[in-house]
């Protein structure tokens, strides 16, 4: 059987991701709520360039800074006290600085307006991917939550280039979840960069999907916060 075009996949998926009554329905599975982690890749190559939503170059920290910005109108979304069952969630952001992880946004009650300041204020990518330990600093408040599902998101686009590997952190991350006996749930988003980059983590359980520009970026994450982080979805 033919499979279908890479166009149409991600057709589908952004379909699923961004279907009426979805988000409704995440409200409704689950009122225990979530606890979200974002690591936000800032280092020097999100200044190159990719296809935006209009099929025009725009660098990469542009697109992904307002992708930022449609998760976090998802998370309030799911938050609102509109729906039948308002999910309460906790979340940080964690970029890089320097080669070395840094908190952006502090782990808490979610709060629109600090991501959202955050993202409007970023101006200059720069320094190494230390994918690793972003992800250990990202898990510190976030196993000490007393939610029970606990996400790590990380928006990157390129390989570990600084710290230990993501693979060794996950790893250690897995052990400590089970000891806590709580659940951890670690996805990534390679863009523009070959999802094969992220097996190791893969291989270890996380979430890896590949986004070449805007639109398979937008489609993904929707795909993720949806159906990952807000229905608790088990591939």
């Amino acid at each position: 059987m033919k499979r279908p075009s890479r166009r149409t996949r991600f057709s589908l998926i952004l379909a699923v991701a961004l279907s009426p009554g979805l988000s409704v329905l995440a409200q409704e599975v689950s009122g225990q709520g979530a606890a979200v982690a974002i690591v936000f890749d800032t280092s020097g190559s999100m200044r190159d360039s990719v296809q935006d939503a209009a099929g025009k170059p725009a660098p990469k920290y542009v697109i992904g800074v307002r992708a930022l910005k449609q998760i976090v109108n998802r998370l309030a979304a799911a938050e609102s006290a509109g729906g039948p069952v308002p999910r309460k969630i906790e979340a940080s952001l964690v970029v890089f600085e320097n080669g070395r992880a840094q908190t952006a946004v502090p782990y808490g009650p979610f709060r629109a307006a600090a991501f959202e300041q955050w993202a409007d204020a970023f101006k200059q990518p720069n320094g190494a991917t230390p994918l690793g330990d972003s992800m250990d600093r990202a898990a510190r408040d976030l196993m000490r939550s007393t939610l029970p599902h606990k996400h790590i998101l990380v928006i990157t686009d390129g390989m570990n280039t600084a710290g230990p590997k993501p693979e060794a952190v996950l790893e250690r991350l897995q052990q400590q979840a089970r000891r806590a006996e709580t659940s951890l749930a670690v996805h990534f988003v390679a863009f523009d960069v070959s999802a094969e980059v992220f097996k190791p983590v893969r291989d270890l359980g996380a979430t890896v999907v590949g986004a070449a520009d805007e639109a398979e970026l937008n489609a993904q994450l929707g795909y993720i916060v949806e159906r990952k982080i807000l229905l608790e979805d088990v591939e």
